[in-house]
């Protein structure tokens, strides 16, 4: 019975590991506080004009649309924090970077759209 068991738990792990993201979502504020207490990254991967129009301070700039191509620019050892307006872009963008192997990735789900912090323009 017990090697049932364990094998029920190991095919259960399995399946739940198979579903799983991959990155962790985190509100505005769980992300103003990573930012304030812990060495991050926020990647912000709207677009050029959207990010002028104000960004998270020290925000880096890697829209979507280019996310595939530049992603050789990103170090996979970094703990991120991706951004976008409400929180769909970045998910996708969490995803991807998921899938090419960055592990310490975290999504801003509801975006700049209630970003309460500083911003920069």
């Amino acid at each position: 019975m017990r090697k049932y068991f364990v094998l029920l738990s190991m095919f259960l792990f399995a399946i739940s590991g198979c579903a799983q993201s991959g990155f962790t979502n985190i509100s505005v504020h769980e992300a103003a506080q990573m930012i304030q207490k812990e060495n991050v990254v926020v990647l912000d991967v709207r677009t050029e004009e959207e990010y002028a129009s104000g960004h998270i301070p020290g925000a880096i700039l890697l829209p979507l649309q280019q996310l595939q191509e530049r992603m050789n620019e990103l170090k996979k050892d970094e703990t991120y924090i991706i951004v976008c307006r409400s929180g769909n872009r970045s998910a996708q963008a969490s995803q991807l970077l998921v899938k090419e192997g960055f592990t310490n990735i975290y999504n801003m789900t509801s975006g700049m759209n209630e970003w309460k912090g500083k911003v920069e323009k």
